[in-house]
């Protein structure tokens, strides 16, 4: 038998650090790109009527509501250029992105920190305590990253309310909430025809494994804001292929189908072979990835990437975000062989 430490290159590379979908680029973003190549030597067209009546039709909101951009990180600068919060609340731990973009502008920023007894549950109720007359704005990514929690749709309303009350602008970043079982009965799109005050993000980046495309959108009743957005935004700022394959993508409901289906499976099999360890512990995941706490003294994050690279397993190691530390790691949903040898090869080492 032989036991020569295993090489890399006989593993294909797996991003459980990128938390996209597993089933890869949608059979109808191909064709809709093979088929209308030709459309680059035109420019775009600036009303991109088809491509907001699909979003409009996708999230069940008015086309009016609709504001688009080149991904989720332009209309994260966008609403922060021109709102200018002098001071932003931010959850921690949370994505790291936003804080790098704050600091940018020079907000202020203040955190709420989760509760690791809590299992890093957000208790909206201690959040619109916190809240102060001070603020300008409040992101909250649901479900949060890296956490995997999930928040009802009762309490992201509370929170808006209370955000109405103090004049704080509510930005809630649902790059992930496609992931999460039912997700529409959480999302906050709804409550746009309610509050001025909230913008809903969404990326078609993960769900639909198409990072490449840049596309995200912002759902928001707030035409004066609206209108300034459009002030500072070019007038045909999405790709002539993107417009045609997001427009086509929103369509494949096989596609939808099939990728909840697989995410729901492997959730719950990925979560069930690795909480036999215990040397670990695992906070039970909405989304499609999970934090994972490590509970061996001489064993680190670091180590544990560097173990799992071996084996072309590339995992998010957790010692730079905020709240967290080098005892944290966060790992996404594959497919189901290479779901497997991920298991396996953490267990082997923690």
């Amino acid at each position: 038998m032989n036991n020569a430490p295993l090489r890399i290159e006989q593993y294909a590379t797996v991003l459980y650090n990128a938390n996209l979908n597993p089933r890869g680029i949608p059979d109808s973003v191909r064709y809709a790109i093979k088929d209308n190549i030709d459309t680059i030597s035109k420019y775009p067209d600036i009303y991109y009527n088809k491509l907001k009546k699909a979003v409009s039709e996708y999230t069940n909101t008015a086309i009016d509501n609709v504001i688009m951009g080149n991904g989720s990180s332009d209309l994260l600068k966008i609403y922060i250029s021109l709102l200018r919060p002098v001071k932003t609340l931010l959850i921690v731990p949370g994505p790291t992105e936003y804080e790098r973009v704050l600091k940018d502008f020079d907000s202020e920023i203040a955190y709420f920190e989760l509760n690791e007894e809590d299992e890093f549950k957000l208790d909206s109720d201690a959040l619109i305590n916190y809240l102060s007359d001070d603020m300008d704005m409040l992101i909250l990514a649901n479900p949060n990253n890296p956490t995997s929690r999930k928040l009802a749709l009762d309490d992201i309303k509370n929170i808006a309310k209370a955000c109405q009350e103090k004049n704080i602008f509510f930005l809630i970043d649902e790059m992930y909430i496609e992931f999460v079982e039912k997700y529409r009965s959480i999302t906050a799109v709804p409550l746009v025809k309610e509050f001025s005050n909230i913008a809903v993000l969404r990326s078609v980046s993960k769900f639909f494994a198409v990072p490449g495309l840049r596309f995200a959108y912002a759902i928001m009743n707030n035409p004066d804001i609206k209108s300034k957005i459009d002030l500072a935004t070019t007038k045909n700022n999405i790709a002539s292929l993107t417009a045609i394959a997001i427009t086509n993508m929103f369509n494949d409901k096989e596609y939808i189908e099939q990728s909840v289906s697989t995410i729901h499976t492997e959730r719950s099999l990925v979560y069930l072979a690795m909480s036999t360890s215990r040397s670990i512990h695992l906070f039970k995941p909405d989304a499609n990835f999970m934090l994972v706490k490590l509970l061996k003294d001489d064993i680190t994050s670091a180590d544990v990437a560097a173990h799992a690279s071996q084996r072309g397993i590339i995992i998010r190691k957790c010692d730079d975000i905020k709240g967290l530390s080098n005892k944290y790691i966060r790992l996404c949903f594959m497919n189901p062989k290479q779901n497997d040898l991920m298991v396996n090869t953490i267990l082997e080492i923690v």
